[in-house]
């Protein structure tokens, strides 16, 4: 059964009433950030950690299919979406629609270096138009009651002064901008592909501290090469808040270990995702498209190849059987308990 398409010209879930703090927040990750993996990435983060859905571009919500953009559980809160655009007028729409929609936030993507994202004129390459920026901010501010937040560099190609990202938050701070999320890296625009800009410009985490320290009153969330918990709270003595990415997609139980967290059951959270999985199913979900998400939960943990390989076995997973999931965990501990 294939799932009906929401209306979008009235509210959808009512929007929460707390205002998401951003101690802990998940990237928003092209391709891999979607609903699915959120509801999954919820049960190990815990529940105050904001997720970012993948960044959809104005483009698409205006002539595409909305649900399929902006959908999600009750479950993700506090969940944000991330637009790509740089048309005030389209910004404020699609804010409105997110809005709508019940998301807790709506964030501007300014941080993307990809040749994809700069033909459309938006992306990293907007941090040369702070003005821009800022008129889109207001446009969307005006537009919906729920935070704006940008997501941003800290600079463009051989730009490396500190100045050029202060006056660019400053800009866009005076539009009415509260939350900044910094990475930590310059967008080199030509000439480095999307991985290469995550890796080779140098991490400067001073600038977000300074940032931070020449904007008090703002809330400052350092994003960038973070894959350990002891230098992750040494920056939460500097900055606001930190986004963890690529480790929280790839290593999912890295996110239960933060001091003072109580980490949940490894095997609770393989029955929570079974039965979300069999509730997606029946409503015309192909299990494929949750399982790809779930690799990484052993990762690190004897025979978690067992785990890989049956939630990728093509033949498994064309049978649309949400136990898989299930099956998967058991044969996992079964071959532990065996060795022992």
């Amino acid at each position: 059964m294939i799932r009906e398409a929401r209306p979008y010209n009235r509210p959808i879930v009512s929007t929460p009433s707390f205002h998401a703090v951003h101690r802990l927040s998940i990237a928003p990750m092209l391709d891999w950030t979607d609903r699915h993996c959120r509801y999954f990435l919820r049960l190990c983060a815990g529940p105050e950690a904001v997720l970012y859905g993948e960044m959809v571009t104005t483009g698409a919500l205006i002539h595409g299919d909305i649900a399929r953009h902006l959908d999600f559980d009750a479950a993700e809160h506090p969940v944000a979406a991330q637009l790509g655009g740089s048309e005030p007028d389209d910004l404020a729409h699609c804010a409105r629609l997110v809005e709508r929609w019940g998301y807790d936030e709506v964030n501007l993507n300014v941080g993307c270096p990809s040749e994809r994202v700069q033909r459309g004129a938006f992306g990293a390459c907007l941090m040369a138009e702070p003005r821009l920026v800022a008129d889109c901010v207001r446009a969307m501010r005006d537009a919906v009651a729920i935070p704006v937040t940008v997501k941003h560099r800290i600079g463009i190609d051989a730009v490396e002064g500190y100045d050029y990202v202060r006056d660019f938050v400053g800009t866009v701070a005076d539009a009415g901008c509260k939350t900044f999320i910094v990475h930590a890296r310059n967008a080199i625009l030509k000439g480095l592909s999307p991985k290469e800009n995550r890796e080779i410009p140098p991490l400067k985490y001073d600038y977000v501290h300074r940032l931070k320290q020449d904007f008090p009153d703002l809330e400052i969330v350092l994003n960038g090469g973070l894959v350990d918990w002891q230098e992750i709270g040494a920056q939460l003595e500097r900055v606001d808040g930190v986004m963890l990415g690529r480790i929280a997609y790839h290593n999912p139980w890295f996110l239960t270990r933060p001091l003072g967290v109580r980490a949940p059951e490894r095997s609770a959270v393989v029955d929570t995702m079974q039965r979300y999985a069999a509730r997606e199913v029946a409503r015309g979900t192909p299990l494929r498209h949750i399982a790809r998400h779930l690799l990484g939960l052993y990762l690190g943990y004897p025979r978690a190849k067992t785990w890989r390989r049956m939630l990728t076995d093509p033949a498994l997973l064309a049978r649309n059987d949400a136990g898989l999931i299930g099956r998967a965990r058991d044969a996992v501990e079964a071959g532990v308990a065996a060795a022992a």
